[in-house]
């Protein structure tokens, strides 16, 4: 155990991105591997939970889930702990089918304001290398790169993200090298179980509307499943419960932004936007929604200040529906991410979530009723008024007439299918983690959060 007595004890802040590719490995194996070799082999004290922080999922050169790993700990040892970071992550990332790694490593007891604030932006905008390499220089921050080197960018951002406000966690488990690229058996019926026995401190285990267990990927990476939710007792608990028959390497817990909408806290100026960002507007439907080939939904939302901008909610997210209904003046709120409109080479606004603040009347103009006989009577021309052809009774203009809108009040967000790993699931509104988390930077972490097979 490490003697904090020490003076030459250090806080190391370590943040790596974008070791893996579309044909495999995976950033939080990475991390559940160095992980297990400093714990092994070097005097490493972990202070917080392994954070997998989100960033903009808007990033178009992204692999997957565009997550970002920092780990911290006290060690005494940081240059020997540095010198096996380095060799691991340029051996053991993807970069041959085309992954751009980037470590950072930054010393001290407390995150600067303009490393938080370079994450935050992270979290919504698009950010350049030259920017993080700016930042690093400033703050005496080795990076390293590798490829292309653009994961110094999350790399430098997980290390400033503090999740000290809302925050989940996620129980992850890996497969042994030989059981990855075969299929993940896993026993629907104890998953279903869990989603059941662990709700709402568990989230997105599965997709019942689509019969779609969530929990496990696809791809040939080496995750064999994850659970996320509230706390790392109820995550891990779940997680026990579900492991299957097939022998894994092991697990690990991380404290993460996944279901909190951390990327749609910003504001965005619709005169402002740009492709790419994320965010939400507040505004006006300033064009009645029209549904178009394949049921995707195109209307238009103007801000406070009638900047306008074009709208689409894709059949996938199941918002079609509500989106259709919309019309002229009501008042909406939306969670979005600004894509290139690839028919037109301008920009338009992707829905994540839809609120329906205010619906304005629905009205119609229509023949006045003959106040004898009740029958809707003819025009007699422009500008001549009205007449009952039975009665012959005369009225000068039409009726106006509200019609019923079915339409409700409300938030509305997409299936389960088409979540995003940051997109807050709708229970969890009002459960959102207010207090601050602080790393205990004294005390080692404490509890089953690592463990190998």
């Amino acid at each position: 155990m490490l003697n904090y007595g020490l003076t030459d004890s250090k806080v190391l802040h370590i943040g790596f991105d974008d070791t893996d590719s579309y044909s495999g490995k995976c950033t939080t194996n990475m991390a559940f591997k160095i992980t297990s070799k400093l714990m092994s082999q070097t005097d490493s004290v972990f202070i917080d939970y392994p954070l997998l922080v989100r960033l903009n999922p808007n990033i178009p050169w992204k692999t997957r889930g565009n997550g970002g790993i920092c780990l911290r700990l006290r060690t005494n040892q940081p240059d020997k702990i540095i010198e096996y970071l380095i060799k691991f992550i340029r051996t053991d990332s993807d970069i041959a089918n085309g992954a751009n790694p980037g470590l950072a490593v930054f010393e001290g007891d407390t995150i600067p304001l303009s490393l938080r604030q370079f994450s935050t932006r992270a979290m919504y905008d698009v950010l350049k290398i030259e920017e993080a390499e700016n930042l690093a220089s400033e703050l005496s921050m080795q990076i390293f790169k590798y490829g292309e080197g653009l994961g110094i960018i999350g790399a430098i951002a997980s290390i400033g993200s503090l999740l000290e406000g809302d925050h989940t966690y996620e129980a992850i488990a890996y497969r042994k090298k030989e059981f990855q690229g075969s299929p993940r058996i896993i026993d629907k019926s104890k998953v279903s179980k869990i989603n059941i026995d662990t709700h709402p401190f568990t989230f997105n285990n599965i997709d019942r509307f689509h019969d779609r267990i969530l929990i496990t990927p696809h791809g040939p990476d080496p995750v064999f499943c994850g659970i996320r939710g509230e706390d790392p007792f109820t995550v891990i608990r779940a997680l026990h419960y579900v492991l299957p028959v097939e022998k894994l390497e092991g697990f690990m817990i991380f404290r993460t932004n996944q279901g909190t909408n951390m990327h749609l806290q910003n504001q965005l100026s619709l005169r402002k936007t740009k492709s790419h960002m994320a965010g939400y507007v507040r505004g006006k439907v300033s064009k009645k929604p029209t549904i178009i080939r394949g049921g995707h939904v195109i209307f238009e939302v103007s801000d406070f200040s009638n900047n306008k901008y074009p709208v689409a909610v894709y059949e996938p997210t199941g918002l079609g529906n509500i989106a259709s209904k919309l019309i002229e003046g009501d008042d909406i709120d939306i969670g979005i991410g600004v894509s290139k409109n690839s028919s037109h080479s301008s920009s338009i606004l992707n829905v994540e979530y839809l609120s329906v603040l205010k619906i304005v009347d629905k009205t119609v103009n229509i023949n006045p009723p003959c106040s004898n006989c009740g029958k809707r009577m003819k025009s007699e021309g422009k500008n001549k008024g009205f007449q009952c052809k039975i009665c012959r009774d005369k009225k000068d203009s039409k009726i106006i007439v509200t019609n019923h809108r079915d339409i409700q009040l409300g938030m509305y967000l997409p299936y389960l299918k088409a979540y995003r790993h940051l997109t807050k699931p709708l229970h969890r509104y009002g459960m959102e983690k207010t207090y601050p988390y602080i790393p205990n930077i004294i005390k080692p972490l404490r509890g089953e959060w690592f463990k190998i097979f």
